[in-house]
C-alpha cells in the first residue's frame, strides 16, 4: 500500500511530514568494545550483537532519545536493528503482568508500528517506530515507579535439554506452572524451529478469553515481528510472552471451570464433530448474514453451534470469518471503545494465527474461538454502557459534496460525525474499488494525530483485514473502522515535529 507517488499521497491527506527525504535502511551499527556490551549479571543476557543498542535505549533519557537515535540511524543504524533493539527493551524492561495491556501496549504496539512503516512513503518510514520509542520510554518509566521489575536471567540448572523441551513446555502450559514454563520455553526458543515454537504459542494465547484479547494479539505481534529480526533473538521475547500467557485470577484453571476458559474447552470435544472437508466449502453470503445475526444477540454457544452447522453445510470458513470481522466491527458502531476495539484486533491477531498454523484441527479451533469472543466483547461492552442499534449489513451511503476532496470531506467527519464519514466511505469505495488513497489518508492522519497505542494497533488491523475479507464484505468493514480513526480535525501529534527535527538535524 505504498503510495506511488509523493503528490498524490499529499493531495488525499492535504497533510505533509517534512521528513527524511528517502532515508536509505543501511545495514549495520557502529562498532562497539567489549566492555560496552558487558551486561549486568543480575539482567536477561541479550546477544553481544544488540545488547549495547538496547541498553542505549533503556539508559538514554526519555528527552534525548529521539535525537539519540537519529544521530546513530545518520551514521548507519539501519531500521531492522533499531526495531529488534526496541522489542528486546521492551520485554526485558516491562512487565506483561498483571494486565496484558496498559502500560505493556509499548511492546503489543511494535509490530503494529512496524506495519505502519512497511506501508509507508520512504520519508515517513521511521516516524511509528520513532513513536514506538517514545512509548517505551513512558512505559519504562511507569515500570520503575510501579516495580521495579525487569527480566531476569532463566535458571539454567531447570532449562530442559532440546528432545524433552517441547514436552516439558506443553506439560507446564497445561498445569498453567509458571516457574517451569519460564524454563521450558527457553529450552524450546533454543532447540525449536519458529514455526514450531509458535504453532503451540498460538494454542495457548487462544485458550482463554482474558485481558479482552490482549493474549492472542501478543503472540500474534510478537512472533511477526521475530519473522523481521531474526530468530535469535527469541528467548527473551518467548519468556515474556509465555509470562503473559499464564496471566489468571489467582485460581489454577488446570483444577478449575473458570468462564474464560470454557468456550475453548467447549470447542476441544465439539471440532470432532466437524466433517474432515471443511476447508473445502463454499462461499456463502447469505450464511453470513445468518450467522452474524447470531452473533449480534445471541450467546457464545449459539454462535459456535451456528458456524459448525454452517462448515457441516460445505460453508466455506471464509464466510464465518466474514461474518465474524464484521460483527466485531458492527460492535465497534454500536459503541466505539477499548472493549470494541479489541474485538477487532483480536479477530485480527486469531486471523494471523489461522492462516499461520500448520495443525489443520488447530485451525479449526482457532476459527471457532473467534467466533466464540465476538459475543463476549459485546457482552463486556454492555456492561460498559448502552449499546446502539446499528446494523452493519443494512448501513447505507450518503453522497460526498466535494468533487476535488472527496478524502479529505471523509476525514473531516471523522472529527465531526462518525456515522457521516461511515456512510460517505461507503459511497467512495462504491466509485473507487481500490482503496489505496483513502488507507493512504488513513495512516498519515494517524501519524500526524495518534497520541495512543491503540491507534496504532486498531489502524494496523483494520487495514490488514480488509484484504483479507471477501469483496461482498469488505467494504462495509473499512468504513465501520471510521468509528476510531483518527479524523482531521484532531490535534497534531508533538512528537512529529520533534522527530522531523531530530531526522533532520
Amino acid at each position: 500500500m505504498i503510495p506511488t507517488t509523493r503528490r498524490g499521497f499529499l493531495k488525499t491527506t492535504g497533510a505533509a511530514v517534512a521528513g527524511a527525504g528517502g532515508m536509505a535502511f543501511l545495514s549495520s551499527l557502529p562498532r562497539v568494545s567489549a566492555d560496552d556490551a558487558e551486561l549486568d549479571p543480575k539482567l536477561v543476557r541479550l546477544n553481544s550483537d544488540i545488547a549495547p543498542l538496547v541498553r542505549t535505549l533503556e539508559d538514554t533519557p526519555r528527552e534525548k532519545l529521539l535525537e539519540t537515535i537519529a544521530e546513530r540511524i545518520r551514521k548507519g543504524l539501519s531500521y531492522r536493528e533499531l526495531l529488534a533493539a526496541l522489542l528486546l527493551a521492551g520485554v526485558r524492561n516491562i512487565q506483561p503482568r498483571p494486565n496484558v495491556g496498559f502500560k505493556f501496549h509499548a511492546v503489543l504496539v511494535i509490530n503494529s508500528a512496524h506495519l505502519a512503516s512497511l506501508n509507508s512513503p520512504d520519508a515517513e518510514r521511521w516516524l511509528p517506530i520513532f513513536w514506538a520509542l517514545d512509548h517505551f520510554k513512558d512505559s519504562q518509566s511507569a515500570t520503575i515507579k510501579e516495580s521495579g521489575w525487569r527480566m531476569s536471567p532463566v535458571d539454567e540448572s531447570k532449562v530442559p535439554t532440546a528432545h524433552l523441551a517441547q514436552k516439558a513446555f506443553i506439560d507446564a502450559m497445561e498445569n498453567w506452572g509458571e516457574a517451569a514454563a519460564d524454563a521450558a520455553v527457553a529450552g524450546l526458543a533454543r532447540s525449536a524451529a519458529s514455526h514450531q515454537a509458535f504453532e503451540l504459542l498460538a494454542r495457548y494465547g487462544a485458550r482463554d478469553f482474558r485481558d479482552i484479547g490482549h493474549k492472542a494479539i501478543y503472540v500474534a505481534n510478537s512472533f511477526r515481528t521475530l519473522q523481521c529480526i531474526g530468530w535469535q533473538y527469541a528467548e527473551p521475547v518467548l519468556r515474556s510472552l509465555t509470562y503473559a500467557l499464564m496471566k489468571n485470577e489467582g485460581k489454577n484453571p488446570a483444577k478449575n471451570d473458570l468462564a474464560p476458559d470454557r468456550p475453548w474447552r467447549r470447542n476441544e470435544t465439539a471440532i470432532k464433530d466437524v466433517r474432515s472437508d471443511w476447508l473445502a466449502g463454499k462461499i456463502d453470503d447469505g450464511a453470513a448474514r445468518e450467522l452474524l445475526a447470531t452473533l449480534r444477540g445471541g450467546s457464545d454457544e449459539d454462535a459456535t453451534r451456528l458456524a459448525i452447522q454452517m462448515l457441516n453445510r460445505g460453508i466455506a470458513p471464509q464466510s464465518i470469518w466474514d461474518a465474524t470481522m464484521n460483527s466485531a466491527a458492527e460492535l465497534l458502531m454500536r459503541q466505539s471503545g477499548i472493549v470494541s476495539l479489541h474485538s477487532m484486533t483480536m479477530s485480527n491477531a486469531l486471523r494471523y494465527a489461522y492462516d499461520s498454523v500448520v495443525d489443520e484441527r488447530l485451525r479449526l479451533q482457532l476459527l471457532l474461538q473467534n467466533v466464540a469472543v465476538v459475543p463476549l466483547f459485546r457482552g463486556a461492552a454492555a456492561g460498559r454502557g448502552k449499546l446502539s442499534d446499528a446494523n452493519i449489513d443494512t448501513l447505507d451511503e450518503v453522497p460526498i459534496q466535494s468533487e476535488d476532496a472527496p478524502i479529505a470531506e471523509i476525514f473531516q467527519d471523522v472529527s465531526r460525525d462518525r456515522l457521516q464519514a461511515a456512510r460517505k466511505t461507503l459511497a467512495y469505495l462504491k466509485v473507487h474499488p481500490q482503496p489505496k488513497e483513502l488507507i493512504d489518508a488513513a495512516r498519515v492522519t494517524t501519524f500526524m494525530k495518534g497520541t495512543d497505542a491503540h491507534d496504532y494497533k486498531f489502524s494496523s488491523a483494520v487495514f490488514e483485514d480488509y484484504g483479507h475479507l471477501s469483496p461482498a464484505w469488505r467494504d462495509r468493514y473499512l468504513a465501520a473502522s471510521m468509528f476510531y480513526l483518527r479524523g482531521s480535525g484532531a490535534k497534531d501529534n508533538e512528537l512529529v515535529k520533534r522527530t522531523r527535527a531530530a531526522l533532520n538535524a
